[in-house]
């Protein structure tokens, strides 16, 4: 059995890290040539273009971020939980 609520708060840290990095890249003023080459690795000529860093904007990233990844890891906690124990009654 997994605890929802900690495989929330892991996934979550791990997203909200994720696009910390991705701040970090912007505010070095990396990212742009980041991306390009990510789009140019796909065969897609790259479309957008990265604003300047605003740390207000970072701090709303990373929390929306984490929430979303709770949610989700919450979510998937409780369904692997269901899974698991039919599987285990059905013995």
């Amino acid at each position: 059995m997994l605890n929802p609520i900690r495989v929330g708060v892991v996934f979550g840290t791990l997203l909200a890290i994720w696009h910390a990095c991705w701040s970090m890249l912007v505010a070095t003023g990396v990212a742009q040539k980041v991306i390009d080459f990510i789009f140019w690795m796909h065969f897609i000529v790259p479309p957008y273009r990265i604003e300047p860093f605003e740390l207000a904007r970072a701090g709303i990233l990373l929390g929306v971020t984490f929430c979303m990844g709770l949610a989700i890891g919450s979510i998937a906690g409780l369904v692997w939980n269901a899974v698991f124990r039919s599987r285990q009654n059905a013995k």
